[in-house]
C-alpha cells in the first residue's frame, strides 16, 4: 500500500456526504468498484462504499501513468482514490444518484485488492435466487437494499435504547445458558461437558429472569435480546431471534399501555419518519376472533365474518344445520366484488383449506341481480338469502363464502380466507401503519390431543382480577361456562403480531394454583420453577411486561418479504446457515467429552 493511501485513511470521506457545496475540494475515498465503463481515454468508475455510490472520472491527462491502474479496475474490486470534486455537465446530471450532480477527477487512484467475478449482480435489478445470496451473504450486504435494511435497524435499536435510558429502564443481561422450563417451544439443548447427561437450554426468552429482576427491586428493565426456539420455519420465524424485551414494577395494564404507545411514536416518528397517533384502538380476543378469525386481526380492511347461525339453522341445507345442532356455527364472509372468482379458483380455495385448517368445505353464493345465486340457494327461503344478504352487507357483483363447523375451524379457515382474498379485493394500503391491541386473551385452552389445559401465553400470566374465582373451578375434567381471561395483550400492527406480554402473577398461592390446573405437580414446579417460586415468597411487587420482535417490526416497516431480509446472516427455513454450513456434524473427541454419541434413527 503506498505512502499517500495510508496517510489519507483518517481523511477519507463517505461518497454520498459529497454535493456541490463542495465543488473545488480535494477529497480521498476507499471502497469498492460498483461499475465500471471504459470509453477509450476515459474511463468512468462508480465506487460504492457504505455510504452509497458516487462517480470517479479516470483521465490519462490528470492520471498519467497511474491510468494503467484504473484500466485494470473489475467489479468489486478495493480501490483508493483521491481528486477533485467537480460539477457534472448539465446533460450527464444523473437525478436517480444522490450524487448525481457531482463527480470527481482522479489524481491519484490504487488497487487494495482484488476480487473473483460475483456469483451474481450487486446491481439493484438483479434477481438471483435467495440461495446464493446467502451462501454469499458478505457479498449480499454490500447490495444498498439490504445495506439500508441494516443500517436502519441499528438506528431502531438505539432509538430503542436511548428512549428507555431516558425513562429510567436500566438494560440488563440474563443468562443465555439455563434450564429447560416449558414456555409453549421446544428448547435448543446445550449438553454441559463439566456435567456429564446433563443439559443447559437455550432461552425462548428471559420470561423467569425479568420476573426476578422485578423481585429484586429493579424496577423498570429492558434488554434487546436473542432467543431461541427450536420449531418449524415460515417466513417471519427464525430459530433465533432478536427481540426487545421490557419488565415494569408497580404497573398495571393501562399503564403499560400508554407507555409502549409513546414509545412507538417517539421512536417511528425519529427513525422510519412515519408520525402515528398515540391511542391505538383495542379489540378483545373474543372480538377479534368472531369478526376476523385472527388473533392478530389485520383491521385495514374490511371482509368480516358474519355469525349466520340463527338464519340458516331451519334451513333445508344438511351441511349448515348439523353444524348448528352439534354446538358448531355457520360463518360468513362477503367479498366485494368477488363474483368474478372462477369455479377452478373457489375449487382450489376449498382444497388449501381443507389441507391447512381442516375445514370441510367451502360453500358460497354469488351476489346477482335478483340477489344470493348457486346451486345450493334453492334450499333456502327467500327470507333466509335476503336475510344472508343483509347481515354480511353483500350487493351485486359479490361472492359470499360460508363455513359450517366446530367454531375454532370456523375462525381459522374463513380468517385464512379473508387475508387470501384481500390480495385482490381489498387490497390494505401498504403504507398504512394500524396498530391495535388485543386484550383479554383465555389464560387456558385444552390441548385438541390431551385434552389438559394449557397456557394460552405462558405460565407467568395473572388471570383478570374479576375472573380470580374462577381458578378454583377449572379442574382436570372440569370445564367452567366461563373462560378465564388473562391479564395479557399482544400489540398487532398490519396483521402481524409484533409484541406480547401480561400482567404476571406475584404471589406464590396463585402460582402454585395455576402450575396444578396445567398438571404440573408440586414436585415438577418445584424442579423447573423451584427457584422463582422461591423468590415469589420474599415480597414480590405487582409487575408485567412485554417483549418485541425487532426482526418482525423491521419486516413490516421496510416492506421486506421475509425476516431473513433484515437480519445479517439468517438461517434457511430447514434452519442451515448457507454462508457456514451449519449445522454440521462434530468429531469423535468432541462427543467423547461430552459423553454423548450420536445415533441413527
Amino acid at each position: 500500500m503506498k505512502d499517500w493511501v495510508k496517510s489519507n485513511f483518517k481523511n477519507r470521506i463517505q461518497a454520498e456526504s459529497l454535493d456541490k457545496s463542495q465543488i473545488g475540494k480535494k477529497v480521498f475515498l476507499s471502497g469498492w468498484a460498483f461499475r465500471f465503463r471504459d470509453q477509450g481515454g476515459v474511463i468512468f468508475i462508480d465506487l460504492r462504499d457504505r455510504s452509497g455510490i458516487v462517480q470517479i472520472v479516470a483521465r490519462k491527462e490528470s492520471l498519467g501513468e497511474q491510468f494503467a491502474v484504473a484500466e485494470k479496475i473489475r467489479s468489486e474490486y478495493v480501490i483508493a482514490i483521491e481528486g477533485e470534486l467537480v460539477a457534472r455537465d448539465p446533460e450527464a446530471v444523473n437525478p436517480k444518484m444522490k450524487t448525481g450532480e457531482v463527480e470527481i477527477i482522479l489524481t491519484s487512484i490504487e488497487i487494495l485488492n482484488i476480487s473473483k467475478t460475483p456469483p451474481f449482480s450487486l446491481d439493484e435489478y438483479d434477481a438471483s435466487g435467495e440461495e446464493v445470496r446467502l451462501k454469499y451473504r458478505y457479498l449480499d450486504m454490500r447490495t444498498l437494499e439490504l445495506r439500508d435494511r441494516l443500517m436502519l435497524r441499528h438506528k431502531f435499536i438505539f432509538a430503542l435504547r436511548e428512549y428507555l435510558d431516558r425513562s429510567q429502564f436500566l438494560e440488563i443481561e440474563t443468562p443465555i445458558l439455563n434450564k429447560s422450563t416449558p414456555e409453549g417451544a421446544r428448547d435448543f439443548l446445550v449438553p454441559s461437558r463439566l456435567n456429564p447427561g446433563e443439559f443447559y437450554a437455550l432461552p425462548q426468552s428471559p420470561q423467569i429472569f425479568k420476573q426476578i429482576l422485578m423481585i429484586g427491586g429493579m424496577e423498570k428493565y429492558f434488554q434487546i435480546v436473542k432467543c431461541f426456539r427450536d420449531e418449524d420455519l415460515r417466513a417471519d420465524r427464525q430459530p433465533e431471534f432478536t427481540q426487545l424485551d421490557m419488565e415494569y414494577s408497580f404497573v398495571d395494564e393501562e399503564e403499560v399501555f400508554a407507555s409502549i404507545q409513546d414509545m412507538m411514536v417517539n421512536v417511528f416518528a425519529k427513525v422510519f419518519g412515519r408520525n402515528i397517533d398515540g391511542k391505538f384502538p383495542r379489540i378483545t380476543y373474543k372480538q377479534a376472533m368472531e369478526e376476523y378469525g385472527s388473533d392478530k386481526p389485520d383491521l385495514r380492511f374490511g371482509m368480516k365474518l358474519h355469525d349466520v347461525s340463527s338464519i340458516v339453522q331451519n334451513s333445508d341445507f344438511q351441511v349448515f344445520t348439523a353444524a348448528v345442532e352439534s354446538g358448531g356455527i355457520v360463518k360468513a364472509i362477503c367479498v366485494p366484488g368477488g363474483a368474478s372468482i372462477s369455479r377452478k379458483e373457489i375449487e382450489d380455495l376449498t382444497a388449501w383449506l381443507g389441507r391447512d385448517f381442516r375445514s370441510k368445505g367451502l360453500a358460497y353464493m354469488k351476489h346477482g341481480a335478483n340477489g344470493l345465486d348457486s346451486a345450493i340457494t334453492k334450499r333456502f327461503k327467500p327470507e333466509e338469502l335476503d336475510a344472508i344478504a343483509k347481515t354480511v352487507g353483500s350487493k351485486e357483483g359479490d361472492m359470499v363464502f360460508f363455513g359450517a363447523d366446530r367454531a375454532k375451524i370456523v375462525h381459522a379457515s374463513l380468517g385464512a380466507l379473508r387475508l387470501r382474498l384481500s390480495e385482490k379485493y381489498d387490497k390494505p394500503d401498504p403504507n398504512e401503519l394500524n396498530f391495535s391491541w388485543v386484550t383479554d386473551f383465555p389464560m387456558f385452552e385444552l390441548d385438541d390431543d390431551s385434552k389438559n389445559w394449557i397456557a394460552l401465553h405462558h405460565p407467568f400470566t395473572a388471570p383478570k382480577s374479576e375472573d380470580m374465582h374462577l381458578l378454583d373451578e377449572l379442574l382436570p375434567g372440569k370445564h367452567p361456562e366461563r373462560v378465564i381471561r388473562a391479564k395479557a395483550y399482544d400489540l398487532v400492527l398490519n396483521g402481524n403480531e409484533i409484541g406480547g406480554g401480561s400482567i404476571r402473577i406475584h404471589d406464590e398461592k396463585t402460582q402454585s394454583q395455576v402450575f396444578r390446573i396445567l398438571g404440573i405437580g408440586e414436585e415438577e414446579a418445584r424442579e423447573k420453577f423451584g427457584f422463582l417460586l422461591d423468590a415469589l415468597a420474599f415480597g414480590a411487587p405487582p409487575h408485567g411486561g412485554i417483549a418485541f420482535g425487532i426482526d418482525r417490526i423491521m419486516m413490516i416497516l421496510t416492506k421486506a418479504e421475509s425476516i431473513r431480509d433484515v437480519i445479517a446472516f439468517p438461517k434457511t427455513q430447514k434452519g442451515t446457515c448457507m454462508m457456514s454450513g451449519c449445522p454440521t456434524p462434530v468429531i469423535k473427541s468432541q462427543l467423547e467429552e461430552l459423553k454423548l454419541r450420536t445415533v441413527t434413527i
